[in-house]
């Protein structure tokens, strides 16, 4: 599997493929890897949504992010939408491939997980028999649900994606239920503002004024309901958010330490250097030249 760098790192879209029922936020289907046809799918890119594969059959080669994943079925694999990712599309794999947007499930899940994309932390779900035929058991329902066209089809896609995902978050943490579940008031008011926020303007927003003035509540206000509910404070979010994405473009794109620093809106590359070295112990030149040497 060949792994190439980019300028610049293509964005797919719902839309882009076939299977896609114009202006939904949903899709599923199932099919051997080899068969996608996904425009841009063979190269490293990422999603606008979220992405979960159960892996049925085969194995299947897969760098998400800077990691290399070699997985076996039966398995669940789940991304969120900044990650990317790169197929090695000869494996001989079938998969059930589900694809839904950041907005589809916000109203459905709150009060009931404390973070559900935090679930999408654990890119790689192993599963025993059991653990398959409860996943396929929601897989089944899905499927036909988005094959037919019946009253309330969204509803009930919305609601059994939802118990879905509660599904993996159970597999992937048995232990610690009580994290993943929490009240209403606890989580899905300011500290999911909040992440989405993030999300979004991590790149020109890198203060946690910036996001208290876009709340409408004072940086003291959010930085303490941050640091109760997500266990960080607000600026250790937003700085672990610009690290990720520095690593992710130093090991794919063909750009220099000076340009993604640019891109990332640090002031200079000094300054890169040092906020870098002081999140991660490495310089950003050491980290991108072991990363690509564990892979290439």
């Amino acid at each position: 599997m060949q792994l190439a760098k980019y300028n610049q790192i293509p964005l797919i879209t719902l839309q882009d493929n076939s299977l896609a029922i114009e202006g939904s936020q949903f899709m599923i289907h199932r099919a051997n890897l080899k068969d996608i046809k996904w425009e841009g799918f063979e190269v490293p890119h990422r999603h606008d949504g979220y992405t979960i594969d159960i892996l049925l059959k085969g194995s299947v080669t897969l760098y998400i992010d800077f990691e290399k994943h070699i997985i076996d079925a039966p398995a669940v694999i789940m991304m969120d939408p900044e990650q990317i990712r790169q197929y090695d599309l000869s494996s001989d794999a079938e998969v059930i491939g589900l694809y839904f947007t950041r907005d589809f499930l916000i109203t459905e899940t709150l009060g009931v997980l404390s973070c559900w994309q935090c679930v999408f932390k654990d890119n790689v779900l192993r599963l025993e028999e059991g653990q398959l035929q409860e996943v396929l058991s929601f897989a089944r329902i899905l499927l036909a649900e988005f094959r037919n066209d019946k009253p309330r089809k969204e509803a009930i896609i919305r609601n059994v994606l939802s118990a879905f995902i509660i599904a993996c978050g159970r597999i992937a943490r048995p232990e610690s239920n009580m994290d993943l579940y929490r009240t209403e008031t606890s989580f899905s008011g300011l500290g999911i503002q909040f992440k989405i926020l993030v999300d979004q303007h991590f790149r020109e927003k890198v203060q946690v004024t910036d996001y208290a003035e876009m709340l409408h509540v004072t940086p003291g206000h959010l930085n303490d309901t941050v640091k109760t509910t997500i266990g960080r404070s607000a600026k250790q979010i937003i700085d672990a958010k610009r690290i990720m994405e520095a690593k992710r473009l130093l090991f794919w794109q063909q750009h220099s330490v000076k340009q993604i620093a640019g891109e990332l809106n640090f002031d200079d590359d000094a300054y890169f250097n040092r906020f870098f070295k002081k999140h991660t112990g490495q310089t950003p030149a050491l980290f991108q030249k072991t990363i690509r040497e564990k892979y290439n």
